[in-house]
């Protein structure tokens, strides 16, 4: 079902943003396309969509239950939620907890190295630049946010892995790292916005040793090693195993 909305806002890789007769609240679609390596590689994957929401949902409320505010209002439908309005910062903010992907291909870091405490890397969300990797001194030349905001972003997203991490531990999942984004309200508050999901996040299962058969996220999609959506499924079903009933904006 399609819920009753305003015009389309924003459309972006994985998901469309529509307004709502509430100007401070949009809703979400997210579309069952599949990129990766900068939209270079794309498909169509029937159930993405709504296994990305209804993930998203459920873990945007165990981090409200830890005091983490989120744009997240609630779901409207399978493939929809409500969200409240934000300006989203131009910046990737990712949390590695363990090196693999791409800090092994820059750095002589050895896949599997576990980081403690977490890395916090930054990137500027531009798909024409290949979203840069970001110093601290480069954020504030570029003026993207003061250095109060960006210490306020860093303290959010390590809670949010301070969270993260045991959840997913107790339904034997390695968080392995993840990519957060954060807006910014009309009235100035900082807001945990886009998705928590397996595209969003790398997700081992600690019940399999096999290197490849471990991994439950968009690496399975990136890499062509098939079973994409029964790796999303797999993990929704352990999610929604400790997290039943979100709610809903009906």
């Amino acid at each position: 079902m399609t819920p009753d909305h305003g015009p389309l806002l924003y459309e972006g890789k994985a998901k469309r943003v529509f307004a709502t007769a509430e100007t401070d609240q949009v809703l979400v679609e997210f579309k069952n396309d599949a990129t990766a390596f900068n939209a270079q590689k794309k498909a169509q994957l029937d159930d993405k969509g709504r296994l990305n929401c209804q993930i998203s949902a459920r873990l945007f409320e165990l981090l409200e239950q830890h005091d983490v505010p989120t744009h997240y209002c609630g779901l409207v439908d399978d493939t929809w939620m409500q969200v409240r309005r934000v300006e989203i910062i131009p910046l990737e903010v990712v949390l590695r907890n363990v090196a693999t992907g791409s800090l092994c291909r820059q750095t002589p870091i050895a896949e599997g190295t576990a980081l403690d405490p977490a890395l916090f890397d930054l990137y500027y969300k531009d798909d024409a630049l290949g979203d840069p990797l970001l110093t601290e001194a480069r954020v504030q030349l570029l003026g993207v946010v003061k250095a109060d905001r960006l210490s306020a972003i860093e303290q959010l997203a390590r809670r949010v892995n301070e969270i993260l991490c045991p959840f997913f531990a107790a339904i034997d999942l390695q968080l392995i790292d993840f990519k957060l984004e954060f807006g910014v309200t009309s009235g100035g508050e900082l807001l945990l916005a886009d998705e928590i999901s397996p595209d969003t996040c790398r997700l081992w299962d600690r019940r399999s040793a096999d290197v490849n058969d471990r991994i439950l996220d968009k690496d399975r999609f990136r890499k062509d090693l098939g079973g994409v959506m029964e790796a999303y499924g797999e993990v929704f079903k352990r999610v929604q195993s400790q997290c039943p009933n979100p709610r809903n904006c009906l």
